[in-house]
């Protein structure tokens, strides 16, 4: 046999013996989350539990779950509420963030009593006055993964809710509506 033969044997063996073991290692439990959109990572688990939008809960240890906290405050200079996010043990992501989960990273979903409202990359929000009529309303955030599941401990989202009261002024008030806002902190709601 002649060496050239030889060769296109061994190489031909080698392609095909990765090809098995690039086969074998594909397979497995996680295939039916991808069926779903939800691509597996080495970062917690993800859950059968969902939000109200159909999102995943990613499970992951106490010790090693973020936090947030909400503060809202009136806006001074026009007519809304401000909302400042404190964050332990997270960052945010940039747009265009790989959508991949990745320890303590992602972005934070702020709800209007129980509404979406905006997806957040940073710590700081404003909400307009007129999304917050007269009465007193709640306000949520969540910390999700890049890959668009909640942060979650036992079986509960990462997340913080604060409560915000609006009255009309007076037919003598000069100033803005009155308003509170309890401010809510917590690793999950």
């Amino acid at each position: 046999m002649s060496w050239t033969r030889v060769f296109l044997t061994a190489l031909a063996a080698c392609a095909l013996f990765g090809a098995l073991f690039v086969g074998a290692t594909g397979c497995g439990s996680d295939e039916a989350r991808e069926s779903d959109g939800v691509k597996p990572s080495p970062v917690g688990k993800v859950l059968e539990d969902t939000d109200e939008e159909g999102r995943h809960y990613r499970e992951i240890d106490k010790k090693d779950a973020p936090k947030v906290a909400i503060e809202i405050q009136p806006d001074a200079d026009s007519d809304g509420w401000d909302v400042r996010l404190t964050v332990h043990e997270f960052r945010f992501s940039p747009a265009g963030a790989r959508k991949t989960a990745e320890p303590g990273r992602g972005r934070a979903l702020l709800r209007l009593d129980g509404r979406p409202l905006s997806f957040l990359r940073g710590p700081d929000h404003h909400i307009a006055g007129n999304l917050v009529p007269r009465g007193t309303h709640q306000v949520t955030v969540r910390l999700h993964a890049d890959d668009d599941t909640v942060w979650a401990v036992d079986g509960e989202p990462v997340g913080s809710t604060a409560d915000i009261t609006v009255s009309d002024p007076g037919p003598t008030d000069t100033e803005p509506p009155t308003a509170s806002a309890t401010s809510g902190s917590g690793t999950h709601k």
